[in-house]
């Protein structure tokens, strides 16, 4: 992950930090977003390293070929995305679809990908249509929501990791193929033994998985302790009373298609994961969405979310600049920008 210590700090004067919004940068891309990008490309990169997110206005945002040029110039390198808790629609020049989620249900608070072994360090918004009413990708920074969690909880998750199970078919959430690429079960297989992941075919031709991870880790760059996981949104306590009540009848309490636990197997109460929320919704900054709008976030340091909306809305996705777990190692701490 290159939010380095090798970038010269040049703040650009048009930088807006405001207390309860996200760090705002107004840009003049004279009709070219992408020469903007090449030309400003260290100063953003070290801005968002300084502010965790930064949101760029006034780029003009419209076509995918262009925000795949503006991509591609601010990031070192546009991931393929592996293991999708729902799907997405992948397009030219290493550009996604926002995941595909009820307009209607809110996504929680959550770091991308932060289950893999390898994640994207840098996620990249690039707002082509803004929708009639909600939507906002909120932000929010994870040193600070772990500093607010209770002392024995903190403990607890550091000393035990969380725990994902999953449970894969062809109706809810990301299919087999879809999350990991392939539907040849060697090669599957093969991921899963790569990637840490448990794994059991079932008698229907699905598939279950559990996958221990760490929930608080060192920054890769500069060791500070982030909260960095999907506890929370991956939670069955996360769904919506009436949805939740649907998949567990219809496919049993052990056969929801994602579901957290502690790492030592026992369940996450639904008490914990409404404090986990609340932490959040304390530590989260808001800036509705313009159309051309470009947010940028590093993914480690700063988690995001999306709100319920109304309307079309279509927000293109980059996932860059790929980062190792075991990079972020606790034992790190202490390393300097």
């Amino acid at each position: 992950m290159s939010l380095s210590k090798s970038l010269p700090k040049t703040s650009p004067p048009d930088l807006d930090v405001r207390p309860g919004l996200p760090a705002l940068l107004r840009a003049d891309a004279g009709g070219d977003p992408a020469g903007w990008a090449s030309t400003h490309r260290e100063a953003v990169r070290r801005l968002v390293a300084e502010n965790g997110a930064v949101l760029v206005r006034g780029l003009g945002l419209a076509e995918q070929a262009v925000v795949a040029a503006v991509f591609g110039r601010l990031a070192d390198l546009l991931m393929t995305e592996r293991e999708a808790f729902a799907p997405r629609t992948a397009h030219p020049g290493g550009v996604h679809s926002s995941t595909e989620w009820p307009p209607n249900q809110p996504m929680c608070m959550h770091h991308e990908l932060s289950y893999t072994l390898e994640f994207p360090g840098l996620m990249l918004f690039a707002c082509v249509r803004p929708p009639s009413s909600g939507g906002v990708t909120g932000v929010s920074d994870s040193a600070a929501v772990l500093a607010a969690l209770p002392g024995d909880l903190r403990t607890r998750f550091e000393r035990d990791g969380w725990l994902l199970t999953r449970s894969f078919n062809d109706e809810i959430g990301a299919s087999v193929a879809e999350a990991f690429g392939t539907e040849d079960r060697g090669a599957i297989e093969n991921y899963c033994r790569a990637n840490r992941i448990e794994f059991a075919w079932q008698s229907d031709g699905g598939l279950r998985t559990r996958q221990r991870r760490s929930a608080i880790v060192g920054h890769p760059v500069t060791g500070q302790r982030c909260w960095f996981n999907q506890i929370a949104f991956l939670n069955e306590w996360t769904m919506a009373p009436e949805v939740h009540e649907y998949l567990v009848d219809i496919y049993g309490a052990d056969g929801l298609p994602f579901n957290t636990c502690f790492g030592d197997g026992e369940p996450i109460g639904e008490d914990v994961v409404q404090l986990l929320n609340e932490v959040y919704e304390e530590h989260t900054v808001r800036e509705p969405w313009e159309a051309g709008d470009l947010l940028l976030v590093d993914n480690v340091r700063t988690a995001h979310s999306r709100d319920a909306y109304e309307g079309l809305r279509e927000v293109l996705v980059g996932l860059a600049d790929p980062v190792r777990l075991s990079d972020c190692s606790l034992a790190s701490e202490g390393k300097t920008q």
